[in-house]
């Protein structure tokens, strides 16, 4: 799987793709990551964004400099083209699973301020997708969002496939050693069905604990 980050700051994404089990795939190369930024060709003494057309606050990020960081991407036929938008598309796992089987390369457009203009969206035909219904200051977490959880859906990635939670009997709930944790006076055990070796009950607990 290719991620193509289109991004006026890549180096937002440094740490977190860096580490555990995103940067040991990257490294394994099970996926690769690659940025393009709208910044290269804007031309000095130029800002990125400028006014909106019929007033409004705050500024819109510049067409021409996104679409020419749009022309650098070089893809292969299974592509899906995809813009951050709280209005869009509600992302799932269903939607991940579909992403890592369909495609070979994502292009994640990261907008900021008052957005990008709208010609970018309809040049490029992506789709809006929303991670949630809230509004943040930018698309890096929600490009890093979907890098994770569409990455966790290639095989090899996290090693096994029962390592993924949602293919397997899994709680909210989860415990390791010590069996008792003494803390500030108090005792806290782990739930005596664990210990029990009895897969049945155990399965049954981690379903009523879901």
């Amino acid at each position: 799987m290719n991620f193509h980050i289109i991004t006026i700051f890549p180096e937002a994404f440094d740490s977190y793709l860096k580490e555990s089990i995103i940067g040991r795939a990257v490294r394994d190369k099970k996926i690769k990551i690659k940025f393009y930024n709208p910044m290269d060709y804007c031309e000095p003494k130029r800002r990125i964004d400028d006014r909106p057309y019929a007033g409004g606050p705050g500024m819109v990020l510049r067409p021409e400099l996104f679409l020419k960081a749009f022309s650098k991407i070089k893809t292969g036929k299974k592509v899906k083209i995809i813009n951050f938008s709280p209005s869009g598309k509600k992302f799932d796992t269903a939607y991940a699973k579909n992403s890592a089987k369909k495609y070979t390369d994502i292009i994640l457009i990261s907008g900021r301020y008052e957005g990008i203009d709208a010609r970018v969206k309809k040049i490029t035909k992506a789709e809006d997708i929303s991670i949630g219904d809230y509004v943040l200051t930018g698309g890096e977490l929600p490009a890093m969002v979907l890098i994770d959880s569409i990455s966790r859906q290639i095989p090899g990635v996290l090693g096994k496939y029962e390592s993924l939670e949602e293919e397997r009997v899994s709680s909210s709930e989860v415990y390791t050693r010590p069996e008792v944790l003494k803390w500030k006076g108090k005792n806290y055990r782990v739930p005596k069905v664990l210990l029990s070796g009895n897969h049945k009950l155990i399965d049954e607990w981690k379903k009523r604990k879901k």
